[in-house]
């Protein structure tokens, strides 16, 4: 297993950050090689992805979510990986968004790009496109998700 650990920090409150990232069907205009985000139910989604030109289609379950704080997930079939997003309150109008993906790299293509960093840079890049994506909209969210989902065995 690898794990890529990126943060960024974003030009507004932390309430606007997380309330944009719980859309997850918005995904694509941020996140590089993803392609499509369905929204199945509150805690499950189906990705579909082209990166390095392999395509790939996955489902993932939302494991815990807390408004405001985190959102963490594992992929529940096709995909080996797991992850959590945090929303760190930094003062009223900015917030740190730090990302932790583990993940199994899979064949030659995957792996050499893993030990090349390529996976890191990606994290960072959709981070900051992340940023963009919201400041560019005056901190105006596309909609947001308040509800809470508790960890296992919490």
């Amino acid at each position: 297993m690898s794990t890529v650990t990126e943060f960024v920090d974003v030009n507004v409150p932390v309430r606007t950050c997380y309330d944009q990232w719980t859309q997850f069907e918005e995904f694509p205009r941020f996140m590089e090689g993803v392609e499509e985000i369905q929204q199945l139910d509150d805690t499950h989604t189906h990705w579909k992805t082209r990166i390095a030109g392999i395509e790939r289609e996955f489902d993932a379950k939302i494991t815990e979510q807390l408004p405001d704080e985190r959102v963490a997930w594992t992929a529940t079939e096709g995909e080996k990986q797991a992850g959590v997003v945090t929303f760190h309150r930094l003062d009223e109008t900015h917030t740190r968004v730090t990302v932790q993906i583990d993940f199994d790299p899979q064949g030659l293509v995957e792996i050499a790009g893993d030990k090349l960093g390529v996976v890191d840079r990606r994290v960072k890049g959709d981070l900051h496109r992340f940023k963009e994506f919201i400041e560019s909209r005056g901190g105006i969210t596309t909609g947001g998700w308040r509800g809470q989902v508790d960890r296992p065995g919490a």
